[in-house]
């Protein structure tokens, strides 16, 4: 180091930039204007989201100060050799939807030895990183490189696919999985000012994400060691099967970014995938057009993890208890839409909406209210149908834990889209009964404040899931079939659990 300015190899090339105590992600991002390292947690070193090689090894970059790479040689996506080729494999697999956390998963795989690029040592590979989209198998299926993508795949109806079981436009490419999504974050005008939300619920803005951040005085979030609460009581019956959840955040991987030009529309939260329904009202785009309209210049509003915590909608807890007859009571935290979801797929059920002291919780949330209602009923033969009209069933195995999908849900327009889609609504189903819930305070405030403690299934922990589309009859549209697909897994597990009274089952 010299004067203060650090010196290394950036993809082959010389750069020098003043080091002023900054991160590897922070100098390789925000000054350098390399995209494709993605900030999904800084600065926890939590999601893998930004992944570089240092001196050719993999390094999570948010929490590497800059300083360390002085004289040494950074590579990232822009300078891997085979890039193109793995964007191509992933995208064969069905093995990355939005995109975000692909492009470290990328860096991490290229550097695994090629003997290791097997089931097992693969999974061990993505020990750091986290996915909430793609349920794991399809990643681990593109770095064994087991599937090949048809000769003749139409990736215009495999988008329509995508954006029918994501619920928002999508783009099925080789480049997405290459981190080329369109995220707000990455399309921002390089001269953006950058605006953050502080402790004190005031935004502060600055040149830079780092600057912005800095002047606001914000933290990184922590882990709590409080354990879960279940924060409303069955009501009282003669119930054959009771059910308690907990709060339980959708965790998706791109914190909330919108940017704006003075006078112009904002560049929203949602470009590429729905975040689960999490993202739906989120602040961030009205931000971004006030602070763009008051300074004068473009300006990108982002969330920092602790804000996608605190602030972003949580599941409904629910308690509930059912008769044999598929009558009952479901009593869930009050949340606009959350009775008429219910009732719409279980009308035998009186809802009762419950004032609780919590985070903020949403309707939109990936099948909020009618997936509990359904499970409760349990149907004897396993088989769900989601308000769209998709139907799915899920069979766990005994043994080893495999998890067997069918799912009908009209014309499939592509498999390896569907498949993915359904596969990672699997693992999110599995982890919600199993692992997923964040400690919450008695009064209100969320504890757990760092991805890595909501407990997402990481790849080690995830079963084979298996997914076998049915023919419908009719000549329907297609519809929408990873919903079901979520619930009829959740009902699996749960059944599999011997109907524990309480989710997540495994955690306390």
């Amino acid at each position: 180091m010299t004067d203060g300015s650090i010196q290394f190899q950036l993809n082959g090339a010389p750069v020098s930039v003043a080091a002023e105590g900054l991160t590897l992600l922070e100098v390789v991002r925000d000054r350098l204007g390399v995209r494709s390292v993605k900030d999904g947690c800084s600065p926890q070193g939590q999601c893998g989201c930004c992944t570089v090689w240092v001196d050719g090894q993999p390094r999570v970059a948010c929490v590497t100060p800059s300083a360390r790479v002085d004289g040494r040689a950074v590579t990232t996506l822009e300078g891997l050799a085979d890039a193109d080729d793995w964007g191509r494999r992933l995208c064969a697999a069905g093995g990355s939807q939005c995109g975000f956390c692909t492009p470290g998963i990328v860096m991490r795989l290229a550097a695994t030895p090629a003997e290791q690029r097997e089931p097992d040592g693969v999974r061990q590979s993505l020990l750091a990183h986290l996915c909430r989209c793609t349920g794991w198998n399809s990643v681990v299926d593109a770095a064994c490189n087991v599937v090949a993508a048809p000769t003749d795949r139409d990736l215009d109806a495999a988008a329509r696919r995508a954006s029918i079981e994501g619920a928002r436009a999508q783009v099925v490419a080789a480049s997405v999985a290459l981190g080329h999504g369109g995220f707000a974050a990455d399309t921002a005008p390089v001269d953006a000012l950058v605006a953050v939300r502080g402790a004190d619920g005031r935004w502060t803005v600055g040149e830079s994400y780092a600057d912005a951040r800095r002047a606001a005085g914000t933290l990184p979030g922590r882990r709590t060691t409080e354990p879960l609460r279940w924060p409303i009581g069955v009501p009282e019956g003669d119930w054959e099967r009771t059910l308690q959840t907990t709060w339980v955040d959708p965790a998706y991987l791109e914190p909330d970014a919108a940017w704006c030009a003075p006078g112009g529309e904002p560049v929203g939260p949602l470009r590429n995938g729905g975040a689960f329904g999490g993202k739906a009202h989120s602040e961030v785009a009205e931000v971004a057009r006030r602070l763009a309209h008051e300074y004068g210049r473009s300006v990108l509003a982002v969330y920092g993890r602790g804000d996608v915590v605190r602030l972003g909608p949580k599941r409904p807890p629910i308690a509930a208890g059912v008769r044999a007859d598929g009558t009952g009571v479901v009593r869930v935290t009050r949340t606009p839409g959350i009775a008429a979801a219910i009732a719409r797929v279980a009308p035998g059920l009186i809802v009762e909406e419950v004032d609780v002291v919590g985070p903020p919780t949403s309707c939109d949330i990936r099948g909020a209210g009618w997936v509990e209602a359904l499970v409760l009923l349990a149907p004897d033969d396993g088989w769900i149908t989601s308000p769209s009209g998709g139907r799915a069933r899920a069979t766990i195995d005994t043994l080893d834990g495999a998890v067997r999908v069918e799912v009908q849900c009209g014309p499939v327009l592509d498999e390896v889209v569907l498949r993915s889609y359904c596969v990672g609504a699997a693992h999110m189903a599995l982890g919600w009964v199993r692992n997923e819930g964040i400690a919450v305070s008695v009064d209100g405030e969320p504890l757990d404040l760092t991805i890595r403690s909501f407990g997402v299934l990481r790849a080690v922990d995830t079963p084979n899931i298996e997914v076998a589309a049915v023919p419908d009859d009719g000549d329907g549209p297609p519809v929408n079939g990873s919903d079901a697909v979520f619930a009829a897994v959740a009902l699996a597990a749960w059944r599999a659990s011997g109907f524990a009274p309480r989710w997540p089952t495994m955690r306390t």
